[in-house]
């Protein structure tokens, strides 16, 4: 367990040593599937010159989507959005065949920024679809990664929104069924929809791999560790940020006796701290570290400088860039490497 100093702004006046501790976890932020589709996103800006276009946000968080619209990039609900032949940049949530065919009708140029974990998942209902299995997606109807896998295939598929969907879930064969998930959600939910599922259906089947990814999963294990030492958890990550959304949900589960989920260090009330003696601080995988910092500061001017970090797992992984993308780069002589968040400013 580390130890880090976050130091308050100088106003010329002498402070008494702070006695409260802000537990900071780790790893937290950015993943590697969204610094991939970040990255994606800036290189194109680089060489192709704005506008790029990007299907959707290229990952659920508002300050990385704002920031890249400032840089040139537009985003779009739709491809039909986009001018005939221009490009676009598909989310790190990935899309279903009838995007892909769409782009094509229109003759686009298409970087897919899909995360190879969702891509993953997507090859695996391929493959259950063509063996006939019915597949019981789990995840949340309406989410863009669950609307892309879906419609990988739509007849075979069922989504399952819970442990209370359970009940309503019906199969062709009993003996051919099999459990798949967005990658984002919550492994114990996850795991007590599985419960359920297996009750009603003995033969379920599970993924050949765990589609819940590595980040989702460390994240949550760092909270779950410091829930229960924590007065307060704050989370900085977005509304539409499922990972960041089930972080909270996690620290309130396990012990955190208030828990709260903010874009920017500027929405903490600071009504939250009243009787407060220890934070806890984490970040969902699409935020880019800049913005815990400034949360750091923020708690560093109200007394809170004491600042431990949570280790419960080293995260190495990256993923090369998108290989139309790298292909364009290579003939243009520029890197094909790279990380995000290293220049970003408030």
């Amino acid at each position: 367990m580390g130890v880090v100093t976050a130091q308050p702004e100088d106003t010329g006046t002498t402070t008494a040593v702070a006695t409260k501790r802000v537990l900071l976890a780790a790893p937290r932020g950015y993943c590697a599937g969204v610094d991939r589709a970040v990255v994606a996103v800036e290189k194109a800006l680089d060489l192709y010159g704005a506008p790029v276009y990007v299907r959707k946000e290229i990952v659920h968080n508002k300050y990385v989507v704002e920031t890249l619209t400032d840089r040139g990039a537009i985003f779009v609900d739709e491809t039909d959005e986009v001018p005939e032949g221009e490009t676009v940049i598909f989310s790190a949530h990935g899309v279903s065949p009838v995007v892909h065919a769409e782009a094509a009708a229109r003759q686009l140029k298409t970087i897919d920024a899909t995360c190879p974990l969702v891509t993953k998942v997507h090859h695996e209902a391929k493959r259950f679809a063509a063996t006939d299995f019915d597949i019981l997606l789990i995840g949340h109807e309406g989410h863009e990664e669950v609307v892309g896998t879906h419609g990988e295939a739509p007849q075979h598929t069922t989504i399952v929104d819970g442990p209370d969907d359970v009940p309503n879930v019906t199969v062709r064969d009993p003996e051919k069924v099999v459990w798949l998930s967005q990658t984002t959600l919550s492994v114990d939910e996850t795991m007590e929809t599985v419960r359920r599922l297996r009750e009603k259906f003995p033969l379920l089947q599970d993924p050949p791999s765990d589609d819940i990814c590595y980040a989702t999963q460390n994240r949550q294990v760092a909270v779950k560790k410091m829930a229960p030492e924590v007065d307060l958890m704050l989370v900085v990550g977005s509304r539409n940020s499922s990972n960041s959304v089930r972080l909270v949900e996690v620290a309130l589960e396990y012990g955190a006796k208030t828990g709260y989920l903010v874009d920017y260090a500027a929405e903490i009330d600071e009504k939250w701290l009243d009787g407060v003696e220890s934070v806890g601080l984490s970040s969902g995988a699409s935020v880019p570290e800049i913005l815990v910092r400034d949360v750091l500061r923020w708690l560093a001017e109200r007394g809170y400088a004491d600042v431990q970090e949570i280790t419960t797992a080293e995260e190495s992984l990256t993923f090369a860039l998108p290989k139309d993308l790298r292909a364009d780069l290579k003939a243009a002589g520029r890197p094909t490497t790279g990380t995000s968040d290293h220049a970003w400013t408030l």
